[in-house]
């Protein structure tokens, strides 16, 4: 994606230090900082945690400077059980002397602070997920557990919010997390949508729109489950991309139209979302890579309708949604969704708004200087 980026020039002369949560997998925000590297190609690295393996070339090329939790036995295996630890290790780096710190934060970057005689901006994910928002969905419905963990969630989003003060310039990925930048902080924001590879993801010619398609992670939150049950209830084809820990569990909600396919490479996932009659986004996000990457390919998305695939979907355009994460709400859009055509080139036009290209463009536009 990056090889076809025009940088700004100005760039090349900025000294410029970037900070992340931690490096264990390329996922969006691992996206976006590969970008930046590409971008800053002198910038040091400053994260909790590096398992070199996980990430790509252009992040490993960098000067990498790792938290003492890096050191621990199994960290990339269970740092996750490690969250109460993530404050006092992020504050414990030290960062050296730059004009520009650039953190790209959804947990605690944000929190290594202001360096000397510089300016630091947070390109923000979202506030902390873990201490504001989904607690049911991360730490399960278990009230004991609730009750043993709700004084750390509570100190997590004093620090959270007190750590906001170190950033001079917040930028959200979508009006969605500006509000709640506005919320927990108090802070205003920009908004720049992350990256999409629409040079990559790409339509055909012919879609054979014979089955829906679902791309995620198998955790509660995604909300798989409902689209589960309603499409087994409707026995309409549907498809399964990903793995986590609910597979087992949606297995036994499915009927025979369900099918899952577990884990798929890029390939194979960009060419289900040329064949798939839609994509079915049945959780709330932030924002939603994959909508806008079917949405590339040309693939109408049947969205609920909270969170960011409100700004990445266009209404009657590229998509439609349901208002309530309800059985009966989900099969009536189903329904309107297959009622009507659907442009493939409008769709593919509307999600070029999302290209990596426009990405860099924007974030230059707030940075400083």
């Amino acid at each position: 994606m990056s090889d076809t980026i025009q940088y700004p020039q100005r760039w090349a002369g900025m000294n410029v230090a970037l900070a992340h949560d931690w490096l264990t997998g390329m996922r969006g925000g691992e996206n976006v900082l590969e970008l930046l590297c590409n971008g800053f190609q002198a910038a040091p690295i400053y994260t909790l945690i590096h398992n070199r393996p996980s990430v790509s070339v252009a992040i490993n090329s960098h000067p990498l400077q790792t938290s003492w939790l890096n050191s621990l036995p199994g960290i990339y295996e269970s740092y996750r059980n490690m969250l109460p630890m993530f404050p006092s290790a992020i504050r414990s780096m030290k960062l050296e002397k730059t004009d520009l710190l650039i953190s790209t934060s959804h947990c605690v970057a944000k929190g290594i602070g202001r360096p000397q005689g510089g300016k630091h901006v947070c390109y923000c994910f979202t506030p902390m997920r873990y201490a504001w928002l989904f607690h049911d969905e991360y730490f399960g419905r278990n009230p004991a557990k609730r009750i043993l963990i709700a004084p750390m969630l509570s100190w997590l989003r004093r620090w959270d919010r007190k750590s906001s003060d170190g950033v001079d310039h917040f930028i959200a990925i979508s009006e969605h997390v500006r509000q709640r930048i506005q919320l927990f902080y108090n802070r205003d924001a920009d908004v720049v949508f992350p990256p999409v590879d629409t040079l990559y993801y790409t339509p055909e010619s012919e879609r054979s729109g014979d089955f829906d398609l679902i791309v995620s992670a198998l955790v509660p939150y995604k909300r798989i489950d409902l689209a589960v049950r309603t499409y087994t209830r409707m026995g309409w084809p549907l498809k399964v991309v990903g793995i986590g820990g609910d597979l087992d569990k949606l297995r036994e909600l499915a009927g025979p139209n369900v099918e899952f396919l577990q884990w798929q490479s890029r390939e194979a996932i960009r060419e289900l979302y040329r064949d798939c009659r839609c994509l079915v986004f049945p959780g709330e996000e932030d924002f939603g890579i994959v909508p806008v990457e079917a949405q590339a390919c040309g693939a109408p998305v049947l969205a609920f309708a909270r969170g960011g695939a409100l700004e990445t979907v266009r209404r009657d355009i590229s998509g439609i949604f349901f208002d309530a994460q309800t059985e009966e709400s989900l099969s009536e859009g189903v329904q309107r969704l297959a009622a009507r055509s659907w442009d493939s080139s409008a769709i593919r036009t509307h999600a070029e708004s999302f290209s990596a290209q426009r990405f860099i463009n924007d974030l230059d536009a707030c940075l400083p200087g």
